[in-house]
């Protein structure tokens, strides 16, 4: 099961997601207000809620312990899911994820305090911004189309309210409250890592590895926070080997 974070969707994972289908059923969800997810004012789209979505997923699908795989923010729902919900997972990567303090940068602040005047600026001038916000988190340049697919939910009027809400519900609480558990995990972890990742940066990786025990840490060279689109061959490769590993095959 693949989860994604923020600003992204299921989408950033198909190509990794495809390339398992082989060896793999895999399952891949929008979060709440996200991708083609319900995008409506009102719903609670904070990591707090997402993580309990989860469970109620993974009940509604009758997965009773799977393999997951997350990035971003979907690194710190699968973890409350799991630490403070009792999701049973077989086993846990976490791919580049927000999880340890301090996170959140100069422009999640700044949109924190004025989600409702952003949602209204002139549309092409938020098209610009979200492109140019996406192609920050990768270390390649991307192309037009993966930032057509990365930008695209976003970028009709209820997207665009929906993008500046998220970002309003960001609160390094939701990972302050589950770090003091990290130690307490006994399902088997894999840590990869983008080395070029601006966003959190690779340091965090190496913290997040003395954390938790046993923890694997693939650290994955010339790629960013996008490292499903900086390096997807390597990514795969080594998620591959991980699956196939704890599935016992």
């Amino acid at each position: 099961m693949f989860c994604h974070g923020t600003p992204w969707s299921s989408a950033l994972w198909s190509r990794v997601a495809d390339a398992l289908s082989g060896d793999f059923t895999v399952y891949l969800w929008d979060m709440l207000g996200y991708g083609r997810s319900a995008m409506a004012e009102g719903h609670d789209v904070s990591i707090a809620a997402q993580s309990v979505l989860l469970c109620d997923l993974l009940i509604e699908w009758e997965l009773s312990a799977p393999h997951v795989v997350s990035h971003d923010y979907g690194g710190a729902v699968a973890l409350r899911a799991h630490l403070l919900h009792g999701a049973r997972f077989q086993s846990l990567a976490l791919v580049d994820v927000v999880a340890l303090a301090p996170w959140g940068s100069d422009f999640f602040r700044l949109v924190t305090g004025n989600a409702g005047v952003f949602s209204r600026i002139p549309a092409p001038l938020h098209a610009a911004l979200i492109r140019a916000y996406i192609a920050g988190a990768a270390h390649r340049p991307l192309g037009e189309e993966q930032v057509d697919m990365l930008a695209g939910p976003w970028l009709t009027a209820e997207g665009q309210a929906a993008f500046y809400r998220q970002i309003a519900a960001a609160d390094q609480r939701h990972t302050d409250e589950v770090e003091p558990f990290y130690s307490h995990l006994h399902v088997p972890v894999l840590i990869a890592w983008g080395m070029e990742d601006s966003w959190i940066p690779v340091d965090r990786a190496h913290r997040l590895a003395d954390l938790i025990p046993g923890a694997q840490l693939h650290l994955v060279p010339e790629a960013g926070h996008l490292v499903q689109l900086d390096a997807p061959e390597r990514l795969t490769a080594i998620l591959q080997r991980w699956l196939l590993e704890q599935s016992g095959r």
